[in-house]
């Protein structure tokens, strides 16, 4: 039976993409996804049908591919991080359960942005997280505000995924402001951009002057909780084991 990958690239080095994830690339009789993604890992997918596209064409897509399998190929989607969360396979399974198509489907995972950017910035995701998109492409603005302003009433430790892009610059500039509410103005928030590839950055700030820093697309915002703080170059969030078993 011929099957869909949904497979996750991580950060797209082959050092941080699991060897299922290159299995299954190599048993693929095509290959699709967003142009970026497939720059990363083209050095090993060679002599494979390849199909980039534009981050904006992910219905067609996804629709594209469904077809291929149906015609009895093996195709891989790929994602960067993992392609469950804020990825190709949301899209493809909305579009399988809308019209009740039966093919064989599997998710390969892969290390997630806030994985990657968690082990450069230390443990800032030791204790209870969320994550929220910034991107109102899909999602309301009123809906992105709402969550913040639950994030920072329940104290989690927040990472904000798409924080900036040419169009929207204000978004981000409204979830500090919001964040200001529920913490402190020197709560550490951790800047990663391009994490584990060509170009990475790493900064630690605080909530009052972050957005002094440059962010973009591909960067990761982690705001710290109540608790969250900086020893070294490291953002730590404690567990509590200190006051539980006074380490």
């Amino acid at each position: 039976m011929s099957t869909l990958y949904l497979i996750g690239i991580g950060p797209g080095n082959r050092g941080e993409i699991t060897e299922d994830a290159i299995k299954r690339l190599e048993d693929s009789d095509i290959i699709m996804g967003y142009t970026k993604y497939i720059e990363l890992i083209e050095k090993f997918i060679e002599n494979r049908n390849i199909e980039p596209g534009a981050v904006t064409d992910e219905i067609e897509r996804a629709n594209r591919a469904i077809n291929y399998v149906m015609q009895g190929k093996n195709v891989s989607i790929v994602s960067s991080g993992d392609s469950g969360i804020y990825g190709m396979a949301g899209i493809v399974f909305e579009i399988l359960a809308a019209h009740k198509y039966d093919i064989d489907v599997k998710i390969i995972p892969g290390i997630t942005a806030l994985n990657s950017a968690g082990s450069l910035l230390g443990v800032p995701f030791m204790n209870d997280f969320c994550s929220i998109s910034l991107s109102d492409r899909l999602t309301p603005v009123e809906t992105i505000i709402k969550r913040i302003h639950a994030a920072g009433s329940g104290d989690f430790v927040t990472a904000l995924y798409n924080p900036v892009s040419s169009r929207r610059t204000e978004l981000i500039k409204k979830a500090r402001e919001i964040m200001l509410e529920y913490r402190d103005k020197s709560t550490p928030v951790g800047i990663v951009k391009n994490a584990y590839r060509d170009g990475q950055k790493v900064e630690i700030s605080t909530l009052e002057n972050f957005l002094n820093f440059n962010i973009d697309m591909f960067t990761l915002v982690v705001i710290g909780n109540s608790s969250t703080y900086v020893y070294g170059k490291y953002m730590i969030t404690p567990r509590n084991y200190n006051t539980k078993y006074h380490i």
